[in-house]
């Protein structure tokens, strides 16, 4: 299993560019992911594909 991404590691996503934070791995390319949205102000987590995310800069 590739990881290209650490735990707590800051990522941008490419399909709408929010960043987030990696969280942790849960099967080969399949990363959960948290956010804090701004217009309900709470902190979201999902389940992203490894492909669908960039490092942030």
């Amino acid at each position: 299993m590739r990881k290209l991404f650490k735990k707590g590691e800051h990522v941008r996503s490419k399909i709408d560019g929010k960043v987030m934070e990696v969280l942790k791995y849960l099967k080969s390319n399949l990363v959960e992911v948290r956010w804090f949205d701004l217009q309900t102000k709470e902190v979201r987590t999902n389940k992203i594909k490894e492909d669908k995310l960039s490092k942030a800069a």
